[in-house]
Order: C-alpha cells, then structure tokens, then sequence
C-alpha cells in the first residue's frame, strides 16, 4: 500500500524511491510486524486469557512435564497473522497478484485452526475439528489457490515443478500439478502443526525457513539473478520477499511471549496459516522440493508420526515412545530446553543446505 501511495511521489521528493526497493520494503515490513505484535502482545494475551478459564487442554496420554504448562491460553496465532496480514499489506504493493493466494491461504487456514482451538476449548478437550474435515476444507481452498499460482506462472514453467541441484530442469507434471502443489501447502500446514508441541519449537525453524525464502523469492523475481544462478524467472514473485519479512516479524514478536516458559500458544490458528504460508510461497517461486530441504524438521516430524501409526497398525509396535519426533526425547528425558536448541540446529543446518542448491547446479 505504501509503495503505492509513496513511489508516484518520488519525482517530487527523492526520498520516497526508496519504496521502489524491495530490500527496503522487506526491512520495513520485519519491523512494522514485530512492533506490532510487541505492543498488542501484552493486552491481547490479558484477553485471552479472559475468555479461556483452563487455558489450552493439556493431553493426558502426553509427557508429564506438560501439566505445568496447565492453563497457559491458545489461539496465539491470531497475534502473528493480524501482525503478518498488516504488515504486508502495508508494505506490499497490492497490485501485486502474487499477495492475494498467499494471504488467502494464510487467513483461511488461520480460520480452520481458529475453529478447531475454540472447540478444543469449549469441550475442555484436545479433540477439537476432524482431521477429514479440516483436510477437506484445506483440499478445497489449495485447488483454487494452484490454479491461481498456474493462471500466473510463465508459459514455459505451468504445470511443472523445478528440481533442485540441475540446471534449469523442470519436472513436467499435467494437471497433476495442482494436486502435487494442494499437498505441498497442505503437508506444510500439517508438518508445522505437528512440530509445534514444545516452547518455541515451531516458530523459531518456521523464521529460519520464511528466510531462505526471503532470497529465494527475491532471486527469482529478479531476471538477471535468476539467469545467472540459472533458476526459473517468475515476474513479480520477489515482492513474495517482504512477506516472508512481515512473517518473520510477526513470529519474532510472538517468540517474545512464547519464551520459555511460555505466556502464550499459537495453537492450531497459527501453525496450520504459517504452514500454509511457508508452502504457498515455495509453490509461487517454484522451489516446491527446496521447501522440504529448508523445512526438512518439519518433515522429519512428520515422518515419525506416519511411521509410528503404521508400525502399530500394521505390527501392533511403536517404533518411539511417543509421536511426534521431540516427544520421543521427551520421554527419554531430555530437558525442554536441549531439544527445542538441538532441533534449532538442526534447522539452521538444512536451511544452509536448501541455499547450496542456488549454485550446486
């Protein structure tokens, strides 16, 4: 909106070009997001804690160490995406097509979650919407979302997927593309839904990868970058960049009251949007298997829960001692700390990993 109102004004007052910059924007939207969500944090936490008597249900089959946490109030998401959705909107220009099937994914998922939290709060239980439901409804919102991203994409690159470490190779998939990119955002939703079961455990790797994702659509929105480092030029997609900076903002501003011991939970209003959103980006720059490098935490949680239901569906054994990934620690344990820190380098490292494949070609 500010590049907007600002750049038509910059022959007049030379400052205002500084708006036609994307790094500058993209500064200006971290810390609009993350001033924000610090000067709501404190009353918005205050209200919801008005509004949930027990705060977020603890499971009763799930470490012990997690009663303490008994009474800490959810729905912390809506925090980072009224942070997130100004910020951007703020600082993106709006006529860029590529903000609209974003920020629709980030908001209707965050509904989804939303919805689901305040049943798990209403009936005092950890059972909240069906998961056939909420998988249903996500299906439906990333068909239309792909077929946005495809009425967008360049000619030569629809209905294909680029493949990491080869040059310029893209993966031709038909109109299977839209169920492949609708189970990108999807899983990415559900694999950050999944890892955020500790203090802190989701929203520090989900600003590790929203920042790999801060070059990685400012390189393919670029046509001269994207020639020499040989990676697919989609017009207008580096503008992606400053929301990947509104959201890193807005998950700063939220990890200053998720610390442990946390004030806060996101709850599923705000892992399922920010996964969502992470997976929407990596569709819009064409770094779908990037994503899985960068996210490759979220991944391996994941992992561990499908392995853990078919092991005991099909061998009546559990491979850990509980799913998701960092429970299994849990029980073998490893104090919060140390797993929520080791799992942060580990993200650090497959986020250094996912930015080789810009020259390992």
């Amino acid at each position: 909106m500010l590049s907007d109102i600002l750049v038509p004004l910059s022959e007049q007052y030379q400052i205002f070009n500084l708006f036609n910059y994307i790094t500058f924007r993209t500064g200006g939207a971290v810390l609009t997001a993350l001033l924000f969500s610090l000067l709501l944090g404190t009353p918005f936490i205050r209200w919801l804690k008005s509004l949930q008597a027990e705060g977020q249900p603890i499971r009763n089959d799930g470490p012990d160490t997690h009663f303490v946490k008994k009474g800490t109030p959810t729905m912390g998401g809506l925090l980072i995406l009224s942070s997130l959705v100004l910020s951007s909107l703020l600082w993106v220009p709006l006529k860029n097509p590529y903000l609209w099937p974003v920020l629709t994914v980030v908001v209707s998922f965050g509904c989804i979650g939303l919805v689901d939290d305040w049943m798990k709060l209403s009936r005092n239980t950890s059972e909240g919407l069906s998961g056939k439901r909420k998988l249903l409804l996500q299906i439906i919102i990333c068909i239309f979302v792909s077929m946005f991203f495809v009425e967008l994409s360049p000619e030569g690159l629809r209905y294909s997927v680029a493949v990491p470490f080869f040059k310029e190779q893209l993966l031709p998939l038909g109109l299977f593309y839209i169920l492949f990119t609708s189970f990108v955002i999807v899983g990415a939703s559900h694999a950050v839904n999944l890892t955020d079961g500790l203090d802190g455990l989701a929203i520090v790797p989900v600003m590790i990868v929203a920042s790999c994702f801060v070059l990685f659509a400012y390189l393919s929105g670029n046509v001269n970058f994207a020639s020499y480092l040989q990676i697919s030029y989609i017009p207008g997609v580096g503008d992606l960049a400053t929301l990947c900076g509104a959201l890193i903002g807005a998950s700063l501003g939220f990890l200053w009251f998720n610390a442990p011991p946390a004030k806060v939970f996101m709850g599923d209003t705000g892992s399922l949007a920010l996964g969502g959103a992470l997976g929407a980006i990596s569709v819009a720059t064409r770094h779908e298997f990037v994503l899985a490098i960068a996210g490759g935490l979220f991944v391996l949680e994941t992992i561990s829960v499908v392995l853990q239901v078919a092991s005991f569906r099909l061998f009546g054994k559990r491979i850990f001692l509980m799913a998701p990934l960092h429970h299994h620690f849990e029980k073998k344990g490893w104090p919060e700390s140390t797993i929520v820190i080791r799992f942060w380098i580990i993200s650090v490292v497959l986020a250094l990993i996912s930015l080789s494949t810009l020259k390992l070609r």
